[in-house]
């Protein structure tokens, strides 16, 4: 599950930032997700260690008589403009000294790389698996690392637009196991009337430093 909504005013790219909550409308988004969960077979629920998805797992957890466990492999990707407002023409690409952090999209240049990413969600991922074998667990992570894992397993390439991706805010992105193997992928929305048009997935972003951070880091 990617988090809900975060309190950001000032529009930063917070990433790894701690002191990031969600907002009323996030924890609204949070307690519908709880609400759709609440009759799933759920033993297991894990969530990265930032705010934001703690308090996005808390309600299911508490749904399911669970404590929140903590996994830092969920984190957010690491990324060099952190803490910075981040867009053309504005913020960090206005400085000369951060254009050399863009020079290779592929891997990628302004952060933690791709395959990186990949491979702490698998095993984080199986790990709650195992945790939860024979029933179904939870882990609450973000939208970078859940869409390359996504890619990975579909056999998609990595690097990609950031505007395409389909893990909108309180999504559900599901792999179902056979054994140890993964044998489907699923996607489902279940907050998606509470979630701003300009916030859903494939939609055109809007002008403003906030739509900006949004897109690119939460």
């Amino acid at each position: 599950m990617r988090h809900g909504e975060v309190h950001n005013p000032t529009g930063l790219l917070y990433g790894r930032l701690p002191g990031y909550h969600l907002s009323d409308l996030g924890r609204r988004m949070a307690d519908r997700v709880a609400e759709h969960l609440e009759s799933r077979d759920i033993t297991h629920v894990v969530a990265s260690p930032l705010e934001r998805a703690q308090e996005t797992a808390t309600p299911i957890a508490k749904a399911h008589g669970l404590d929140v466990g903590t996994d830092a492999r969920l984190i957010e990707a690491g990324n060099v403009f952190q803490g910075k407002t981040f867009g053309v023409g504005d913020g960090a690409l206005r400085r000369p000294e951060n254009w050399r952090h863009l020079r290779n999209p592929f891997r990628p240049s302004w952060g933690e790389p791709y395959l990186e990413q990949v491979v702490r969600m698998r095993t984080a991922i199986e790990s709650a698996k195992d945790a939860a074998r024979g029933h179904e667990a939870v882990c609450v992570s973000h939208q970078l690392p859940i869409w390359v894992l996504r890619s990975f397993v579909e056999h998609r390439r990595l690097w990609h637009d950031p505007r395409r991706r389909q893990c909108t805010l309180a999504s559900l992105t599901s792999f179902t196991f056979l054994g140890d193997r993964i044998v489907s992928v699923g996607y489902s929305e279940p907050a998606l009337d509470l979630v701003p048009p300009h916030l859903r997935a494939g939609a055109k972003q809007r002008g403003g430093k906030g739509a900006q951070q949004r897109s690119a880091g939460a």
